[in-house]
C-alpha cells in the first residue's frame, strides 16, 4: 500500500485525487493533507479519510478544527505546509497546491526521500534548475501528474533519450480559441471561466484562456524531460484526445490518447510503474468521435505562450518574474480589477522591467517574485 500527502486536497487535482484513493482503498491510504480555506469541505475530508495530520491556511481554522478531531495533528501556514510535506509515514508526496507556495514543500519533499507526484507547475518554472539538481541528489523520482507531461512520460518508456527528435505538447486552445485578438476586447470573468473540454479551478482556466497554461507546461517539459526549447513544440488539437506526443529522429511518433479526465494521469502517477483497473473512467471510443483537428499555434495571438517560451530560453530569474506577474495578474482579473488583455500587458511589463539574474538560489527566487508582484499589484 502506498502513503499519501496530499498538498491542496480541496482543490481541483486535490479532490480528483481523492477520488483515486477512494476507489482503491486497498492500494491507496490518505495520511496527511493539506487544505486552504475550504473548511467544509476539508471536515469531510477528514471525517472520511482519517488522516493523521492536517494543514490549513489560517491559525484561527486550526485552533476551530483540533478539538472537533483529537486524533488528528492539525498544523497551519507555510510551516504547516512543509511538515505535511515531509511527513514520515508517507510514501508519495501530491504537489496540487497553487501557485509559488508549493516550491519550498517540494524540496523538503525530496531532501526527505518521498517519491514527488507533480501537479504544481510553479515550482518546476520557478526553481527547475534546484528542483531537478536535488531530485537527482537524493535520487527521488519525479513523476508527471499534467495530463500532457504524463503523456510524454507515458510514451517515453522504454525508449533511449537519444532517439528523441522533439516533444509535441496538444493544447486545447480554452475558453476564447475560436476568437481573435480583436473579439477578446471586452470578455467577461464567467467568459473565460467557460473552459470547453476540462473542468479546472479558476485560475488554471483562466491559464487556459490567455495559453500560460501551455506556456508554463512548456517550462515543465524543458525540466521534466531535459530537452531544449528549440525541440518543445505546441500544437491546437481542438478536442483534447491526444494528450501529447513524442517524435523520435526516425519520424516515428507515439502518442498518448484518452478522454479529458484528470484521474487517469493522477492515478498513472500513483501506481507508476504498474497500472490499475480505472473503474469509473469512459473509455475512449475513436469511432464515434470521428475526427481529430490540429492546427499551428499563432504566439501573436496567443502571447503568453510567447512570453513563456522568451522566459525559458532566457532563463535566471526571468521564469519566476513572468509567473509571480502572471499570478498577480490573474488575480487581479479574477477580483475585477483589470481586463482580460491587460493580464498580458502586465506581464510583458514585469519582464521588461527585469534584470535577470542567472543560477539564482532559493531566497532569490523567492524575493524576486515578492518584487515581482508587488511592481505588477502597483500597476494594477
Amino acid at each position: 500500500m502506498k502513503r499519501i500527502s496530499l498538498l491542496g486536497a480541496t482543490g481541483s487535482i486535490g479532490i480528483q485525487t481523492l477520488d483515486v484513493i477512494r476507489e482503491h482503498p486497498e492500494e491507496f491510504k490518505l495520511v496527511s493533507m493539506s487544505a486552504g480555506r475550504n473548511m467544509e469541505l476539508c471536515r469531510q475530508i477528514i471525517n472520511e479519510f482519517q488522516p493523521e495530520l492536517v494543514s490549513v491556511q489560517e491559525k484561527d481554522d486550526a485552533e476551530r478544527l483540533k478539538p472537533e478531531f483529537p486524533s488528528v495533528k492539525i498544523v497551519y501556514g507555510l510551516e504547516g505546509l512543509e511538515e505535511t510535506a515531509v511527513f514520515p509515514k508517507a510514501d508519495v508526496l501530491v504537489n496540487a497546491v497553487l501557485g509559488s507556495v508549493g516550491l519550498k514543500p517540494t524540496l523538503e519533499a525530496i531532501r526527505s526521500g518521498k517519491t514527488i507526484a507533480i501537479a504544481n507547475k510553479e515550482t518546476l518554472v520557478t526553481a527547475g534548475h534546484i528542483v531537478m539538481e536535488e531530485a537527482r541528489r537524493h535520487n527521488v523520482a519525479i513523476l508527471p501528474v499534467d495530463s500532457e507531461h504524463s503523456a510524454i512520460f507515458q510514451a517515453l518508456q522504454g525508449e533511449k533519450e537519444k532517439n528523441i527528435e522533439r516533444l509535441i505538447l496538444t493544447a486545447s486552445g480554452g475558453s476564447f480559441r475560436d476568437r481573435t485578438r480583436e473579439e477578446l476586447h471586452g470578455v467577461t470573468k464567467s467568459d473565460a471561466l467557460n473552459h470547453p473540454n476540462w473542468s479546472m479551478g479558476a485560475k488554471i482556466t483562466i491559464d487556459s484562456a490567455t495559453m500560460m497554461n501551455k506556456g508554463l507546461e512548456v517550462i515543465e517539459a524543458h525540466w521534466l524531460f531535459s530537452l531544449p526549447y528549440d525541440d518543445i513544440s505546441v500544437l491546437l488539437h481542438r478536442e483534447s484526445i491526444i494528450h501529447s506526443m513524442v517524435e523520435f529522429h526516425d519520424t516515428s511518433i507515439i502518442a498518448q490518447l484518452g478522454t479529458p479526465d484528470m484521474k487517469v494521469p493522477i492515478q498513472y502517477a500513483l501506481t507508476y510503474p504498474d497500472r490499475l483497473p480505472f473503474v469509473s473512467g469512459t473509455r475512449l471510443n475513436l469511432a464515434e468521435i470521428g475526427k481529430l483537428h490540429f492546427k499551428e499555434m499563432d504566439l501573436e495571438r496567443f502571447r503568453c505562450l510567447k512570453f513563456a517560451y522568451d522566459a525559458g530560453r532566457a532563463g535566471g530569474t526571468m521564469p519566476a518574474v513572468m509567473n509571480a506577474a502572471n499570478e498577480a495578474a490573474v488575480a487581479a482579473f479574477l477580483e475585477d480589477r483589470i481586463t482580460f488583455l491587460q493580464i498580458e500587458e502586465l506581464i510583458e511589463r514585469a519582464m521588461e522591467n527585469h534584470s535577470i539574474i542567472e543560477t539564482p538560489g532559493l531566497e532569490t527566487i523567492q524575493q524576486v517574485d515578492r518584487e515581482t508582484r508587488n511592481f505588477v499589484n502597483s500597476l494594477v
